[in-house]
C-alpha cells in the first residue's frame, strides 16, 4: 500500500482513498465504517497504533514484521503457484549493508526459499 515501513500521520480518509485506489475498489464495495473496523481490529492485534491525540495511525513494530512475512509468503508462495512471470528477486549485491532489516529480509528471503526447496523434494 505505502512504499515506506510506517503508516504515519495517515487519517482513515488517506487510507481509504489509497486502498480504494489500489485495489480498484469503489466506495459501495469497501465502505469507509468497513475500513473503521478493520484499522480497530489491527489495532487490537498490536499490528497497528494510534497517534497520541490524533486520528492517525502507523504501523507497530510488530505490524511491520507481519507485513514482512506475508510479503514474502506471497513472493515465495502465492506468486509460483499463481504462475507470476513478475516474482522480484531481490539482489543482494545492491543492498545496504548498514541496515539490520535489510540483512533480516535477505535471511528470511533465503529460509523460505530452503523451505519451498523442501516441500518439493517432500
Amino acid at each position: 500500500m505505502h512504499a515506506g515501513t510506517d503508516i504515519v500521520g495517515w487519517s482513515t480518509n488517506q487510507i481509504h482513498a489509497v486502498l480504494l485506489d489500489r485495489f480498484a475498489l469503489n466506495e459501495h464495495t469497501y465502505p469507509l465504517n468497513s475500513l473503521r473496523y478493520d484499522l480497530r481490529k489491527l489495532k487490537g492485534h498490536g499490528l497497528l497504533e494510534r497517534l497520541a491525540g490524533r486520528y492517525t495511525y502507523r504501523l507497530t513494530g510488530k505490524g511491520q514484521r507481519v507485513a514482512i512475512l506475508f510479503l514474502l509468503f506471497r513472493q515465495h508462495l502465492c506468486g509460483p503457484v499463481a504462475g507470476s512471470q513478475f516474482q522480484h528477486r531481490p539482489d543482494e549485491s545492491h543492498r545496504p549493508r548498514h541496515s539490520k532489516l535489510e540483512r533480516a529480509y535477505y535471511n528470511a528471503d533465503r529460509a523460505i526459499d530452503q523451505i519451498v526447496t523442501l516441500l518439493h523434494a517432500a
